[in-house]
């Protein structure tokens, strides 16, 4: 009944203030994020030339229990737990929005039942933090200081900040994040 295709936010590009609607031009600046957004124009494109109910959404960057540890919120606890450093690229300014796999999974199933088909939906967690934060937010969890902190040579490519607007889907779908970032964190660690 549905195609339900997940990207992330990463095609829309660094944004240094404010937040991306839906209607914003996608613009990465990636492979990754580039191939995310090919992908997105396919979809789409199968819903204006054959009608094919497709449905995109945009997530901001999720986190949770059991999550892979190449990831930087798994990968510093990992590392806390063995008494290894936080890798921290470039500065630690780069900045996201946290998104609680949970409420990602809850809007998922809300888009699905309420979501039109053809368009696309923006989800965040509505908490943003730069990397350097939430290292420090880690390792206050474990009683540890920043020389702890690793700070190792940028990504290419690596965008300053992404931030999404999920108002859309609040509106048509009654999607608002449950999950409180620095409670989840407890539980994830």
């Amino acid at each position: 009944k549905r195609f339900y295709h997940v990207s992330t936010d990463e095609v829309y590009g660094s944004i240094d203030s404010g937040s991306w609607s839906e209607d914003t031009p996608i613009a990465p600046n990636s492979p990754y994020s580039a191939s995310k957004a090919g992908s997105d124009l396919v979809a789409l494109s199968y819903f204006r030339t054959y009608g094919l109910p497709v449905i995109v959404t945009r997530c901001s960057n999720n986190y949770g229990r059991y999550q892979f540890p190449e990831k930087l919120i798994p990968l510093a606890i990992s590392n806390l737990i063995d008494s290894k450093p936080i890798p921290m690229y470039g500065d630690g300014l780069n900045s996201r929005d946290w998104l609680d796999v949970r409420d990602h999974c809850r809007a998922i199933n809300l888009i699905i039942e309420n979501g039109s088909v053809g368009n696309v939906y923006n989800i965040g967690g509505g908490r943003e933090l730069s990397n350097i934060e939430l290292a420090r937010l880690l390792l206050d969890e474990f009683g540890l200081d920043d020389t702890l902190i690793n700070f190792v040579e940028d990504r290419k490519g690596h965008d300053r900040r992404y931030s999404v607007s999920f108002e859309k889907v609040k509106k048509e779908c009654g999607y608002q994040p449950k999950y409180v970032f620095e409670e989840s964190l407890k539980e994830t660690i």
